[in-house]
């Protein structure tokens, strides 16, 4: 084997993507030392996508100070190739910050408008936002803020507005905005298809581990029809239905509908920006992988966006994951080679868990001893 390409997601709540990059790296260094290893850790727009970037895209590290979910100060990054900048929502809104107070109808993401905010003023014109681990339900509409629309109740009162109090937005003036953003490209990377409200939308979905209870979720949805109407009337703009729309707390709607973004499957814009077209130029594998491949992996997620590109140019993929769930053979027929789960013993994962890394780092070592016999 002259050259192999790694670019797994991570296997969320043991490895990270770097992680198993590395072990897998070294394991085909190992046995086939020869061989070319382009390492690419990717995710697909939640949690560690800068970190991604900073590792596969040789992107610039730029530190911000901005503010958390309720307005607390905090610091963040986001990552910088040229004129672009690619910012994780997680950073300034995200789960994590809001263990023990989590209240999705008073969580806002002022604080992504921001990070948005200083990429702008520092002249990146491509913008990628991240969609993931939001502890927020308030469809951008504080980002947006922090990019100068602003939001009016029916006093006429100007207002941030949040997941409790999305039914108070009267009118929406978003010239400020248009100016800010004229002749830039905003792009939210998501992988799910949810729409903005409604039983399938953010609020019933998403909205219970962020904290909401029956009665609060009703409310959330709720509120969040009264705002997919202001933005009809306001803005004319159809945003609900939008494959995505309501990621993150809806803030894919809000994107669309306030900054005139476009979302994207997260993974698609990841491989386009790391250049994986022409990464496969040569490659005689593909080693990908992520937690657990089922059904859902099929929609957007990592392991079939890399297969389709890889199928095109004919290069095998190789999936190796930690479990097999239904409908993962489906894989087969959207460009995946083979799939292999790393659990060597029949345990539970609250066990396995703790035996990841050497699981990986046995199943990589077979795979590529099995490839390396059969190409002799």
């Amino acid at each position: 084997m002259k050259k192999c390409i790694v670019i797994p997601d991570s296997f969320k709540g043991t490895l990270s993507s770097e992680e198993v990059c590395r072990i897998v790296s070294d394991k085909i260094r190992e046995i086939e030392p020869g061989c070319e290893v382009v390492a690419i850790p990717v995710a697909d727009g939640g949690e560690g996508t800068v970190d991604c970037f900073l590792y596969a895209a040789d992107a610039k590290k730029i530190e911000v100070e901005t503010q958390g979910p309720y307005g607390e100060a905090v610091a963040a990054y986001y990552a910088r190739m040229g004129d672009t900048a690619v910012i994780e929502m997680a950073q300034a809104a995200g789960l994590p910050q809001v263990e023990g107070r989590e209240n999705p109808a008073l969580t806002s993401t002022y604080g992504v408008g921001l990070i948005l905010r200083h990429a702008v003023e520092h002249g990146c014109k491509k913008l990628v936002i991240g969609l993931g681990g939001s502890c927020t339900n308030d469809a951008a509409c504080g980002l947006a803020a922090a990019v100068g629309t602003k939001f009016f109740d029916r006093m006429g009162q100007n207002f941030i507005p949040a997941g409790g109090n999305l039914k108070n937005v009267e009118k929406i003036d978003v010239s400020e905005t248009r100016k800010l953003l004229n002749g830039y490209q905003v792009i939210a990377m998501c992988d799910i298809d949810h729409p903005m409200h409604g039983t399938g939308g953010a609020a019933y979905i998403f909205a219970p581990q962020k904290g909401a209870d029956e009665a609060a979720v009703k409310e959330l949805d709720d509120n969040l029809k009264a705002l997919d109407a202001a933005i009809k009337r306001e803005l004319g703009k159809e945003v609900a239905e939008i494959p995505g729309a309501g990621a993150a707390g809806a803030m894919g709607a809000g994107i669309v509908a306030f900054l005139d973004g476009e979302l994207q499957p997260g993974i698609r814009t990841v491989l386009e920006l790391v250049h994986f077209d022409e990464a496969l130029e040569g490659a005689d594998l593909v080693i990908t992988g992520e937690g657990k491949i089922d059904g859902q992996s099929l929609h957007g997620k990592v392991v079939v966006g890399v297969a389709e590109r890889a199928a095109r140019k004919g290069v095998p993929v190789v999936a190796v994951v930690g479990s097999v769930g239904e409908e993962a053979e489906k894989a087969y027929d959207m460009g995946v080679t083979a799939i292999f789960s790393i659990n060597r013993q029949a345990v539970d994962f609250s066990v396995s868990r703790y035996q990841s890394r050497e699981n990986l780092a046995a199943t990589a070592e077979a795979l590529i001893r099995f490839q390396k016999a059969f190409h002799r």
